[in-house]
């Protein structure tokens, strides 16, 4: 077990560092189209040869449209949405957001599947947006005394439910493939979502560090860990230990960044995680 809470909480520190990384590329000159569509590119290859090694290449061609679908969504509008909220409201910002993802699950659920919602579910969902209202009301730095703005709410939230895929769509795909195999190919797919719509500049040697540590550190090396935590934790527990994402990106914004919420920021902030832990004991 403490090995599979190792693994867990590096994955969450590894995701909860993107904003610091992406932070520092957009000080470079980059854009977040430009850098969504880098992160796909160089976190390919170590997809793929994980994926070759452990001999894991299957594609079952009824799922072509499904890996297009989730490709478009899941990588591409869901990298390209999570780094304007960076830009827009700031790492910890962009990073309690993209947890109101189980939120999106309930809501979809309800409306596609017809789940039932649960008293529990509809105060998850009550709490998310209580949260995400107080947040919008402080910004992502609340030194700069200005609310934050509807570009970063909307980015912000549209992370949000493009992760949610990863609750839905990944639930399908992983009966059939494994992490490796399913990026192998939805990550091409997803660059090529992003590339008409990339403006490339000129980018100096710290501009192509901050690419490969986005890639390398906070996609690669954390989906690794997430998953070699699998192995040793329930999908549950794993789940919870990961809601430490945020807080390590709230602390490593405010060390390094200097963004911080007002009090009710960080009110609102721990609504949308307490939201996301009753989501989690409720399945």
């Amino acid at each position: 077990m403490s090995a599979g809470y190792f693994f867990i909480i590096s994955a969450a520190t590894c995701w909860g560092l993107i904003g610091i990384f992406s932070s520092f590329a957009f000080s470079q000159g980059m854009e977040p189209m430009e850098i969504a569509f880098w992160r796909a590119c160089l976190t390919w290859p170590c997809f793929a040869v994980q994926a070759f090694i452990q001999k894991e290449t299957s594609l079952d061609k009824k799922d072509i449209p499904l890996f297009l679908l989730f490709a478009l969504f899941g990588i591409s509008l869901f990298y390209i949405s999570y780094l304007f909220a960076v830009k827009t409201g700031g790492a910890a910002f962009a990073a309690v957001l993209l947890y109101t993802a189980p939120a999106w699950v309930v809501v979809v659920a309800f409306f596609v599947y017809k789940e039932k919602l649960t008293w529990i579910k509809m105060m998850a969902v009550a709490l998310v947006v209580l949260g995400v209202f107080l947040i919008s009301k402080t910004g992502g730095n609340a030194g700069s005394g200005v609310s934050i703005g509807l570009t970063a709410i909307l980015a912000g939230l549209t992370s949000g439910f493009c992760y949610s895929l990863y609750y839905t769509m990944g639930k399908y795909f992983s009966n059939k493939y494994t992490s490796a195999n399913l990026f192998l190919y939805v990550l091409p797919l997803g660059a090529l979502g992003i590339l008409p719509f990339v403006d490339f500049v000129h980018k100096t040697p710290q501009a192509w560090l901050a690419l490969i540590a986005v890639s390398i550190i906070s996609t690669f090396i954390a989906n690794y860990c997430y998953y070699q935590g699998l192995k040793y934790l329930e999908a549950g527990r794993a789940s919870i230990v990961a809601t430490l994402e945020p807080v390590v990106a709230a602390m490593t914004a405010y060390i390094f960044l200097g963004e911080y919420f007002t009090p009710f920021g960080y009110l609102g902030a721990g609504l949308i995680i307490a939201a996301v832990i009753a989501t989690i004991y409720e399945n």
